[in-house]
């Protein structure tokens, strides 16, 4: 823990014991990682969520707080987790008609998708020789953290470290997809914005957005598809592993 001058520590104890403290650090936090995005010109690299989450962990180190303190302000941002993916069904219902269109090349994509992050997961985690409860917890990366961490534990890995490698996976995603496109030169929308969503849900699907809607409503689609699909896929690979 990094020392704090006692007047700051003062007004620190009595900040810390307001409810919205860290609600407030969290918004503050994207906030700034939006304007840097700004900023750069848009580019994928800066992401506002890879600076957010920088910017928080810094700040709970310096001040000595632990997750489950600062989960327990910041827990509205998590509520509305669900409402925001409820909420994907208003550009899905403007744009079902090339969603139609496309539903054969879709289901394709989505088992192709689902099916190489769950095994290259697995088997990186095999090469390394990680545990089996480890090996558990990194199955199911690609699928949106609340789903993730539901069939992390129902097939005995640890929910807290899927969430983790959720985050990561997603972050990483994101900051790769637009030029990964670009350099395999795949100008469509839905197939951009459905990779992105397989590969990288939540975090993936908000970039999709900012660049097209049309991409962030098949990144949407991918999101929901895959947390069916691993949700079936993974526990049957792991029951094969022992």
């Amino acid at each position: 823990m990094i020392p704090i001058p006692p007047v700051i520590e003062d007004v620190w104890v009595y900040l810390s014991t307001t409810p919205l403290l860290w609600l407030t650090a969290t918004l503050a936090a994207f906030l700034a990682g939006q304007w840097l995005f700004e900023r750069s010109g848009r580019r994928p690299l800066v992401n506002p969520v890879a600076i957010a989450v920088v910017l928080l962990i810094v700040l709970l180190k310096a001040t000595g707080t632990t997750y489950q303190t600062y989960f327990d302000g910041a827990q509205f941002v998590h509520f509305l987790l669900g409402p925001a993916t409820v909420a994907l069904a208003v550009p899905l219902h403007q744009n079902f008609g090339a969603v139609r269109r496309a539903a054969l090349p879709m289901l394709a994509a989505l088992l192709a998708g689902s099916v190489t992050a769950v095994v290259s997961a697995v088997a990186i985690a095999l090469a390394f020789g990680v545990s089996l409860e480890t090996m558990r917890s990194l199955a199911p990366k690609s699928v949106t953290t609340p789903i993730a961490m539901g069939i992390a534990e129902k097939i005995g890995g640890i929910p807290s470290l899927t969430a983790v490698m959720v985050i990561i996976t997603g972050i990483i995603g994101a900051m790769t997809v637009t030029p990964l496109m670009n350099l395999l030169r795949v100008g469509d929308w839905r197939a951009r914005g459905f990779a992105a969503g397989v590969a990288s849900h939540g975090i993936g699907t908000a970039r999709a957005f900012q660049v097209n809607e049309v991409a962030g409503t098949f990144a949407g689609i991918a999101m929901a598809l895959n947390g069916i699909a691993t949700a079936i896929m993974a526990p049957l690979l792991i029951s094969l592993l022992g």
